[in-house]
């Protein structure tokens, strides 16, 4: 067997498992309960400091 149908085989059948079994875990863990806070979180660091700019200690955390 040439290495290119073996290559072939083992993509079209094991690495397509691993591949969507990646994708579901990554799907899984995304939408986990309990990191929409952490999201949210995230996405208001651009807001932090709207009103007044950072004091010097707090840009160190």
């Amino acid at each position: 067997m040439e290495s290119y149908t073996l290559l072939r085989q083992f993509a079209d059948s094991w690495m397509l498992l691993l591949l969507f079994t990646f994708f579901v875990g990554v799907v899984v863990w995304a939408f986990r309960p309990g990191s929409s806070t952490v999201y949210a979180d995230t996405a208001d660091i651009p807001f932090r400091h709207a009103d007044k700019p950072a004091e010097p200690e707090e840009t160190r955390t």
